[in-house]
This record gives C-alpha cells, structure tokens and sequence, in this order.
C-alpha cells in the first residue's frame, strides 16, 4: 500500500506567518521594555544616553571636523562595545523639515558621503549605538558625524529634532 501525501496550499502561508512572528518578536520585545524609560534606555544600552539641542549654524567647527575624521571614526564604531555615555546632539536647524544642514555642512558630508554611508551602516550594526539613538527617535540616515571626546564617551551629531 502507498500512501501520498498531497501538497496543501495552507503550508505556505503557515511558512509565511511564522517567518513574520519570528521577524517581529526582537521588535515587540523592545516596545514591552519600554524604551521611552531612561532607566531602561540605559540599561539596554549599559551606558548614560544625553541629548542636547543646538544649531547647525553655531555647531559647524565641531561638525565639519568631525565629518573630517569619518573615517577613522569608523572602525571605532565598528570595535565600539562599552561606552560610560552616549552624547546625541540634535542640531535642529539642519533637520529635513527645516531645509536640511546649512552649505558648509552639506557640501562636507558631500565630500565624505561614502565615509558618511558606511558610519551609518556600522551604527545601525551596532547594538549600543543603534539602541542609543533609536531610543531618541534619531534615524542612522539623520546621522551627519560621530566624535570620539573622550574614552568611554561618544558624541553623535543628528540632523533631526528631538521627539516629542
């Protein structure tokens, strides 16, 4: 006696459903911790998350130099694990709905774009520094340059406004 089993067209959207729960489960995960809490921003990402605003305008030494140094700033990120504080600057006059950053930054990170690119890639890679500016609402993409100041300190330089 031969038995045969028939394909069953239910088989692929089970397939699917499952591929999407297990897709969804880190994200939903993070939303349960509540990452608007300092306290657990800072324990997810095991380091003091700060935010200032200031002004493209104002900010533009310390940004062009730091868009400078993408390059070697990136393989710091890359080997980035532990930091004792994560400094985000939301420079509000270069956000997208503002014009975005004024000529002498946005002709720098034209210069680097490529170095700009892959730093944000490695900080979307990074699970410190992503969690750090995600838990601002900052996008990779609104990334313009990271600075080193100081060991165990970090500071990301955002074209974007603060949440809320």
């Amino acid at each position: 006696m031969t038995v045969t089993i028939l394909p069953d067209a239910r088989w692929p959207h089970a397939f699917a459903t499952a591929a999407f729960l297990a897709a969804s489960i880190p994200q939903a995960v993070l939303n349960a911790q509540g990452l608007e809490s300092p306290e657990t921003v800072d324990r997810i990402v095991g380091s003091q998350v700060n935010q200032e605003e200031a002004k493209a305008t104002a900010e533009i030494g310390k940004v062009s130099s730091a868009i400078d140094r993408t390059r070697e700033n990136i393989s710091t990120v890359r080997k980035t694990s532990k930091l004792d504080k994560v400094d985000i600057v939301f420079l509000t006059d270069a956000a997208r709905s503002e014009g975005g950053p004024p000529p002498v930054i946005e002709n720098k990170v034209r210069q680097h774009q490529d170095d700009v690119a892959e730093l944000r890639k490695e900080i979307e890679a990074n699970a410190l520094l992503f969690n750090a500016i995600d838990s601002r609402r900052v996008l990779a993409e609104d990334v313009l340059a990271v600075e080193f100041d100081d060991p165990g300190k970090i500071v990301i330089y955002a074209a974007a406004k603060p949440p809320g």
